[in-house]
């Protein structure tokens, strides 16, 4: 993740204003290329993921810290794990996360 796109993904995680700035000009660039989502799962458990173009990596906020997820090889859809977190996104939207010693939980977008 470069630097730009860090200060984007904390920016909306933490819901902190970004000031205008001479190096933040590839800010709003950064951003409008970004994709962010937010999603509710069965357990109750809430997460936010975002995917940045020149990365095929996910990056996660959930149980309050950041998880980097690589992706990984998947049949149907996209899979991504890493930090004990295994996220599943079928190709037709349906959302799955496991996290370690707690079972596969369904989850929908918000």
């Amino acid at each position: 993740m470069n630097w730009a796109s860090a200060i984007v993904f904390e920016a909306i995680v933490f819901g902190a204003t970004v000031a205008a700035a001479e190096p933040m000009a590839a800010v709003p660039r950064a951003s409008a290329q970004t994709t962010f989502q937010s999603y509710r799962c069965g357990d109750g458990t809430q997460f936010l993921v975002a995917f940045f173009p020149a990365d095929s990596r996910a990056h996660m906020q959930i149980d309050g810290r950041e998880v980097t997820l690589a992706k990984r090889l998947a049949i149907s859809g996209a899979r991504y794990s890493g930090g004990g977190v295994s996220l599943q996104i079928a190709r037709a939207g349906a959302v799955v996360i496991k996290h370690v010693k707690r079972p596969s939980t369904a989850c929908e977008q918000i």
